[in-house]
Parts: C-alpha cells; structure tokens; sequence
C-alpha cells in the first residue's frame, strides 16, 4: 500500500504561466521524492515595480515516505 501528500507550491515567473508551473515543479522535485500529480489551481499576475511576474498555485502529490515531509 501507497501513501500520497498533497501540498500546494506557487511558482513564479517574468515569461509565462506555463513557465512558472515548471519553476515551482523543478525546485519542489528537488526537495520532494516520487512527484506524482500536479494541478494548477489558480493563475494571476503580480505588478511589482512596474513588472509582470506571472505567479501560477499548483498542488502537488508525491509519495510519501515515513519520516520524510
């Protein structure tokens, strides 16, 4: 038997939607083991001194593993 977490993670970007999902998915996969699923949950847009940075809410499962996150 398997068990799975769920957490949600929020990438950035100055490029894209689709590039901040893939942002915050290399780093989460960097720290998390076996990523399984990710479902983009929200897309918006921060104006921050004059610049888009698009901002895409993902929640993410991987398995997990005891004594892990």
């Amino acid at each position: 038997m398997s068990l799975y977490k769920l957490i949600e993670v929020v990438g950035t970007s100055e490029v894209s939607w689709d590039d901040a999902a893939k942002n915050a998915l290399e780093v989460a996969g960097q720290r998390l083991t076996d990523l399984r699923v990710a479902e983009v949950t929200r897309c918006d847009i921060k104006i921050d001194h004059g610049r888009i940075v698009y901002r895409t809410r993902l929640n993410v499962s991987f398995k997990y593993v005891e004594g892990g996150m």
